[in-house]
């Protein structure tokens, strides 16, 4: 568990954030991954929300070298599954589930499980984790909440995720016990529909340089 923690680390620490995406068009999976790494998140989150998601985690993996790829919204054993056969280089789900820890045990590709109430840090904790989802960060209780699990959870880290944007990451950012944010609003839909690549670049540009 340890060398999986150390390997989601290595790849989620490198940039303070990591962007949730919701593609609706396979067309924009390589351009939008090669326009966040041009600026500087090369690490990213594909939802498994839409029907087009796992082809596009597949296309990523597969034409996007300088992109590392992770597969989210991610429920049951089958989705485990699927997305690594997809290439996912990382696995994220908004909870924790027996089946998707077995499905995790028994997996080399990392899971970053999630988990919100002291009752599921606990949980997760006795399964070996110290890197967990906070989901949905704001409406749990935002960045005070976190605040206050950084003492009785000394060691467990976070990468909260939910409502979190360019005013307020920082607020999350600054805290201790986080590792990074998940943010949508790196990829505006706007600027995804319109192809706008040159936009979704200078947004990731920025918020790669937010401080932590």
């Amino acid at each position: 568990m340890r060398d999986k923690t150390e390997t989601l680390l290595a790849m989620l620490k490198g940039q303070p954030v990591i962007p949730v995406l919701k593609i609706e068009r396979i067309a924009d999976a390589v351009p939008l991954a090669r326009a966040l790494a041009r600026g500087g998140l090369p690490a990213i989150e594909i939802t498994l929300r839409t029907a087009d998601a796992l082809d596009a985690v597949r296309l990523v993996a597969a034409e996007v070298p300088e992109a590392v790829v992770g597969a989210g919204t991610i429920l049951s054993a089958k989705d485990f599954q699927e997305a690594t056969d997809a290439g996912a280089k990382f696995i994220v789900s908004p909870g924790m589930t027996q089946e998707l820890l077995d499905a995790a045990a028994s997996s080399p590709v990392p899971f970053l499980p999630g988990a919100i109430t002291p009752s599921e840090i606990m949980g997760a904790r006795e399964e070996g984790y110290s890197l967990l989802k906070f989901f949905p960060a704001e409406q749990a209780g935002g960045a005070a909440f976190l605040k206050s699990l950084a003492s009785p959870f000394a060691g467990m880290r976070f990468c909260p995720t939910g409502g979190i944007s360019a005013k307020n990451a920082a607020d999350y950012l600054s805290l201790p016990n986080v590792v990074c944010v998940g943010g949508s609003w790196v990829a505006p839909d706007d600027a995804l529909q319109a192809g706008d690549w040159d936009r979704i670049e200078a947004l990731a540009r920025e918020a790669s340089g937010l401080r932590r």
